[in-house]
């Protein structure tokens, strides 16, 4: 059977997956590796929702993980409905818990 692990030499990621990267979201600093998306900083450091619903205030996280959703949206640098689950932050991004914003019902 042959291995169908990626070569170290050829892997994008491979030679700055040990590089640590921190982000502050609303005032508090979590810290990845370099390559980690937000919702992957954030679930690891134990962080499941930063957001909640804009019908009843329901706590939000990671859906589908995959950018198809926007249950992870979350302001980046004062950019609002980034995906974190797509974001990969370089470091030293300044994040915060998207509000729910206006609701779609009147």
């Amino acid at each position: 059977m042959t291995s169908r692990a990626v070569d170290p030499a050829w892997d994008p990621i491979g030679p700055e997956a040990g590089r640590p990267v921190s982000i502050e979201v609303d005032g508090q600093t979590y810290t990845g590796v370099l390559g980690q998306s937000v919702a992957g900083i954030l679930l690891a450091n134990g962080v499941a929702s930063w957001r909640t619903s804009s019908t009843r205030q329901q706590p939000r996280g990671v859906f589908c993980g995959i950018g198809i959703c926007f249950d992870c949206l979350i302001e980046v640098d004062g950019r609002r409905d980034v995906r974190a689950c797509l974001f990969r932050p370089r470091g030293g991004e300044v994040l915060h818990a998207q509000d729910a914003g206006p609701s779609c019902r009147s």
